[in-house]
């Protein structure tokens, strides 16, 4: 039977990785040592999945290119210097299970490229991407320039390709590509605001990814047999 798609794009942060929390704080904690007004937790998670540089003016509307790079220096040395963050449970399972069922996989993110390298080395998970954009080589979601740039690497249209994610980020960057969006609901924005994006589908673990993925592939083929009969 033919895959209802070919092509399986995650985000990082909230996806695959538990790290909101060091995000969060790692962004107070840039926040506090430009000596800007403090920033709420719910205020940083609400802007996770956007580049870095977008979340801080978006943190601190009109703020000068100078504090705004100084907050993103800060932030960067924080979050480097001490990485706690853990993949979400059964992503490595997941993720070598998709190889093994022929799935091209990719990662778009709002992460920055020192980042994602690192950890896509320190968890192993690099040999299950065959391509990777993060938000300081291109357009910030939710631009679909990231989504778009993978698709045409590969030579896999939008038809075939499912975004998987857990902010409406990157709901909204699935739908301007023409892409399918899959949502996640253990990341950082809600179910109902995730669901206001129309999305595909909906997980509340990442486990659920595989047969969520023969579902769909099996109810496309009896429509499919429906309408020709």
């Amino acid at each position: 039977m033919q895959k209802s798609f070919e092509l399986l794009i995650f985000d990082w942060d909230g996806t695959l990785m538990d790290s909101e929390a060091h995000i969060v704080a790692s962004m107070q904690r840039a926040v506090d040592d430009v000596k800007l007004p403090s920033v709420s937790r719910k205020a940083v998670s609400n802007l996770i999945g956007l580049g870095l540089r977008e979340s801080i003016e978006s943190l601190f509307p009109g703020i000068d290119v100078d504090t705004c790079q100084a907050v993103f220096d800060r932030y960067r040395y924080h979050f480097l210097a001490d990485d706690p963050c853990e993949p979400f449970e059964g992503v490595e399972e997941v993720l070598a299970a998709l190889n093994e069922q022929g799935y091209l996989m990719a990662v778009a993110t709002g992460k920055g490229r020192v980042g994602l390298d690192r950890v896509l080395a320190s968890t192993g998970f690099g040999q299950y991407f065959i391509e990777t954009r993060c938000a300081d080589e291109t357009r910030s979601k939710p631009h679909p320039q990231m989504l778009n740039e993978i698709m045409d690497i590969l030579g896999v249209t939008p038809q075939k390709t499912l975004m998987i994610g857990d902010t409406e980020y990157d709901l909204q960057m699935a739908h301007a590509a023409g892409a399918a969006p899959l949502a996640v609901d253990y990341g950082v924005h809600d179910r109902d605001r995730l669901m206001e994006c129309n999305p595909l589908g909906y997980l509340m673990s990442i486990q659920e990814l595989p047969e969520w993925l023969v579902r769909h592939t099996r109810k496309s083929a009896d429509k499919s047999a429906s309408v020709l009969s």
